[in-house]
């Protein structure tokens, strides 16, 4: 969806008016999917928390839901029904597309129903194979291997991809930094192996101020909206960053299973936007200040941050991991990532709990891992809680740990 809005608060789709000469990344965090505001008298976005729309040409929206129903183009006019469609939903999707650099994106209640939704694209052309790369977020390790929507997973390194295709697969997916261990993976070089497959690439960890895999290739980027994109905590969402022919099978998924996301999430979502280069630049600095310090600590066996930089550190201990997770006191023994404030967790106890031990340790996610998200608090508060919550688990070896920029490839 690449174009601006200009259309009244009540429609749910909104009308191409100008396409704007290109911006820099933070710019368009500000201003994609507002440029209509102020000829409307308006600052703020506003929130249409309508389920249903009136009309009184029916013979004209029975015309609208056929068009729907055979494309998925999002419908021209006023709105018909909010599983059809949301303008407060829209201006985010307007906005996320532009970031991520796609024609379209389409949101969805939750990071997990954005993947569902393009499993389920894929099966509907008897596409059920899926190759992909571990380590994935435990819930998308999970609904790919226990198979809940039909599809048949194979899971291979990004060496093995071009192999492990077959005339029935309709997706390749990776995660790169992945979750938790933040291995990378060359996206150009998974593309050019994937062919004529799609790439499903989450950008979660990275999101567009880190990378934007559709410059690599990516066909489809997911995020769980829930982290960085919101930024604060408050709200859950999913989004998958597309072209619009894909956009449009998409939004037939959505109406048909529900999984759409509230007005008002939408609306956190796009006021979140509006910071994510600051809050990514500036959470970034601090990651790599307590990368560097942890890897100086002897408490610390190792410790893994990616090339491309970000928030996210990941990083192993010595001694007993759960003391940690018991000491914090300023930093938030809690999962999920991308808030304001610093989260620490166990991957193995908690966001990766779901997959298999054996699938777990061989992809990297030790017993003895911690995945911390960095927030913005200052520096130094927040390494003199990690100091004292690492003195409670302390079994050092009396060795300085080895940082690790971690490749997939």
């Amino acid at each position: 969806m690449d174009t601006d809005m200009d259309t009244p608060a009540g429609s749910a789709t909104p009308a191409p008016a100008f396409r704007p000469a290109p911006r820099a990344l933070a710019t368009e965090a500000v201003h994609a999917g507002r440029d209509d505001l102020a000829r409307q008298g308006l600052h703020a976005p506003p929130i249409d928390l309508s389920t249903t729309y009136p009309s009184y040409d029916s013979r004209g929206e029975a015309a609208r839901i056929d068009a729907f129903a055979q494309t998925g183009a999002e419908l021209d006019g006023p709105p018909v029904y909010a599983r059809l469609g949301n303008p407060t939903v829209a201006r985010f999707e307007t906005a996320l597309a532009r970031l991520e650099g796609t024609e379209s994106a389409v949101a969805f209640a939750s990071g997990m129903a954005a993947l569902s939704a393009v499993l389920l694209v894929r099966s509907s052309m008897g596409l059920r194979h899926v190759v992909a790369v571990r380590p994935l977020y435990g819930c998308s390790d999970h609904l790919l291997t226990a198979g809940l929507l039909g599809s048949e997973v194979t899971w291979t390194d990004p060496a093995g991809i071009a192999d492990a295709l077959r005339p029935d697969t309709g997706l390749v997916m990776v995660e790169t930094p992945a979750n938790p261990t933040l291995a990378e993976v060359d996206l150009r070089a998974v593309a050019h192996a994937c062919g004529s497959v799609p790439l499903l690439a989450d950008n979660t960890f990275a999101t567009p101020v880190l990378q934007r895999p559709a410059e690599h290739g990516a066909r489809l980027v997911l995020h769980s909206a829930t982290k960085y994109l919101g930024g604060h905590g408050d709200v859950m969402a999913g989004v998958v960053a597309c072209d619009e022919e894909f956009a449009g099978k998409l939004r037939q998924i959505r109406f048909a299973t529900g999984g759409v996301l509230h007005p008002l999430a939408g609306y956190l979502l796009l006021r979140g936007l509006s910071t994510l280069p600051v809050r990514v630049r500036a959470a970034s600095d601090t990651a790599a200040e307590l990368v560097r310090r942890l890897a100086a600590d002897p408490r610390v066996a190792r410790v893994h941050y990616p090339r491309i930089g970000g928030a996210m550190v990941a990083f192993e201990v010595h001694g007993e991991p759960h003391e940690v997770i018991a000491g914090v006191r300023l930093i938030t023994p809690a999962v999920s990532l991308g808030s304001v404030d610093t989260l620490i967790q166990h991957p193995a106890s908690i966001s990766h709990r779901i997959v298999d031990a054996d699938d777990r340790r061989g992809a990297g996610v030790s017993d003895r891992l911690l995945r911390m998200s960095v927030g913005l608090e200052d520096v130094e508060d927040l390494w003199a809680d990690l100091d004292q919550a690492l003195g409670r688990a302390d079994g050092s070896a009396g060795a300085t740990a080895r940082v690790e920029a971690v490749s997939g490839v």
